[in-house]
C-alpha cells in the first residue's frame, strides 16, 4: 500500500475580533489531503464557499492551496474579507514558506494544502486581517511539517495552558507540592473576608470544608467561585454513599474536585471515582479513621486522583511523632508505582491533613507529601497572609508556578 504524506498544523494569532485561527492539512495529491482538496472545490455549501489561495488574481500560490471559511459568509462585507486580505495572506504565507525552504521545493507539485480560516464577522481592519492570517498560516505550516507539538511539549503544557478565547482557566494539579487551605468555619462572610487577605499563588488550593458545606449548602462553592474565579476548589463532601449523585452536585457547583470518605464501601468509592473522572474533576479519597490504608486501596478497582492521610481535629491532641504520622506516604507511593502516567508523573497524589504547621509540614514534604491541607493555622491566624506565606516558603520551587510565563502565544523553543 503506497505511503502518502499527511501533515496537520494549527495556529492562532491576534486578539479580539481581529483574531486569526488557521487549521490546515498538507499532503500528497494522491492521498487523503488530495481527496479533501478536490471535494472542497467540487462540493460547495452555502456561506462556506471554498476558494484557491491567490497572491493576486491569476496568480495562485504553490503548493496549490484551498481556503475554506470557518464562519458563514452572510454579507458582501464578509465575502470581501475572505476573498481579499485573507486570501492573499494565506497565499503569500505558503509562497514564502516555499521560498524559505520550510516547504520542500521537490514537493511543490506533489502536495496540496487545505486551510480552514476564521475571520470574525466584526473584524474591520484589513491590515490586521492580512497580518494575522499571514502569520497564522505560516506558523501552522511550520508546525505541521515539524510534527509539532512534541509529546513532551503536550504533556508539559496541557494542564498549565489557558485558551485566550475560552475566557476561563480550569486549573489542574500538574506540578505539586501544593498548599490546600481548608475553609472550615461555618460562615460564608467569614471566608469571604479571609479570601481577600490570602496572597495570590497558583500553589494554593481552596477547600470548601464539610462544616461550611453543611451550613451553607453546596451552592457556597459557586459563591466562592465569584470571588476567586480561577482557583482550584475542592468540595469536601466526605461522601459515604450514593457517590455518583454527590459528585454531580459538586460538579454542578463548579468544584474542581470532590472528596469521598475512605470509610465508604469499595463499591461506593469506585462509583464516586468513576463519576468524578467521567466529568473531568478530581476524586479525592479521605482516609480519616481508616486503619489500614493499603488494604483498603487493594479493594478498589478504580484509582483515585488524591489520597488524603487525615488526622481529625478531635484526635489531634494525641501525642504522635510527626514523622510517624505520615509513614504511610511511601507505602502508598509504592502501591501506585506501576500506575504512573506515560509522562512519568504520579497518577495518585498524596495529601496530608491534621495539625499541619510550617514545622510539621516540612516533615510531610520530606516524606513525599504532594499537598499540605491546612485549616486553623491560616483561618484562625491574626495575620492569615503571613501564615500562608510561612507555608508557601517551605514548599520547594516558585510560589507562583507560572510566574515567568507572561504571554498566551506558543513557545516554539519546546517544539
Amino acid at each position: 500500500m503506497p505511503k502518502y504524506d499527511f501533515f496537520i498544523g494549527e495556529a492562532l494569532l491576534g486578539e479580539g475580533v481581529d483574531v486569526a485561527h488557521v487549521d490546515l492539512m498538507i499532503g500528497s495529491k494522491a492521498g487523503p489531503v488530495g481527496s479533501a482538496f478536490a471535494n472542497s472545490l467540487s462540493q460547495l455549501s452555502q456561506g462556506h464557499t471554498p476558494l484557491l489561495a491567490c497572491i493576486r488574481p491569476n496568480l495562485i500560490t504553490k503548493p496549490a492551496t484551498v481556503i475554506i471559511p470557518k464562519v458563514t459568509l452572510k454579507t458582501l462585507e464578509d465575502t470581501d474579507k475572505i476573498f481579499g486580505p485573507a486570501q492573499t495572506a494565506v497565499a503569500r504565507a505558503v509562497a514564502d514558506s516555499l521560498e524559505e525552504g520550510i516547504i520542500p521545493v521537490d514537493k511543490v507539485d506533489d502536495w496540496v494544502i487545505c486551510a480552514s480560516v476564521f475571520i470574525h464577522p466584526k473584524a474591520e481592519d484589513y491590515r490586521k486581517i492580512y497580518n494575522y492570517n499571514y502569520g497564522a498560516t505560516k506558523l501552522a505550516i511550520r508546525r505541521a511539517l515539524k510534527k509539532s507539538p512534541s509529546v513532551e511539549k503536550l504533556f508539559y503544557d496541557k494542564d498549565r495552558a489557558k485558551h485566550p478565547i475560552a475566557k476561563i482557566r480550569v486549573p489542574r494539579l500538574w506540578r505539586p507540592p501544593y498548599l490546600q487551605i481548608a475553609l472550615d468555619q461555618p460562615s460564608y462572610p467569614y471566608h469571604e473576608k479571609l479570601l481577600k487577605q490570602i496572597p495570590t499563588s497558583d500553589r494554593i488550593i481552596l477547600e470548601v470544608g464539610t462544616p461550611l458545606l453543611k451550613k451553607e449548602g453546596i451552592g457556597v462553592v459557586k459563591r466562592l467561585r465569584e470571588i476567586v474565579p480561577e482557583a482550584f476548589i475542592v468540595a469536601d463532601l466526605k461522601t459515604l454513599d450514593v457517590g455518583k449523585l454527590e459528585v454531580d452536585f459538586a460538579f454542578d457547583s463548579t468544584a474542581d474536585a470532590a472528596v469521598c470518605s475512605g470509610l465508604a464501601s469499595p463499591d461506593s468509592i469506585n462509583k464516586f471515582i468513576m463519576e468524578a473522572q467521567r466529568l473531568g474533576i478530581y476524586a479525592f479519597l479521605d482516609m480519616m479513621e481508616v486503619n489500614n490504608v493499603t488494604a483498603k486501596l487493594n479493594k478498589l478497582k478504580e484509582i483515585p486522583d488524591v489520597i488524603i492521610l487525615h488526622k481529625g481535629i478531635d484526635t489531634e491532641a494525641t501525642k504522635e511523632d510527626p514523622k510517624q504520622r505520615w509513614a504511610a506516604i511511601p507505602e502508598i507511593k509504592e502501591h501506585y508505582k506501576s500506575k504512573k502516567y506515560i509522562s512519568g508523573k504520579d497518577r495518585v497524589l498524596i495529601a496530608v491533613a491534621g495539625g499541619i504547621t510550617d514545622l510539621t509540614g516540612k516533615y510531610a514534604l520530606e516524606m513525599g507529601a504532594d499537598i499540605l491541607i491546612v485549616g486553623r493555622y491560616i483561618t484562625s491566624a491574626k495575620d492569615p497572609k503571613r501564615a500562608v506565606r510561612n507555608l508557601l516558603n517551605i514548599i520547594p520551587g516558585d510560589s507562583d508556578i507560572d510566574l515567568k510565563r507572561v504571554h498566551s502565544d506558543d513557545d516554539e523553543k519546546n517544539g
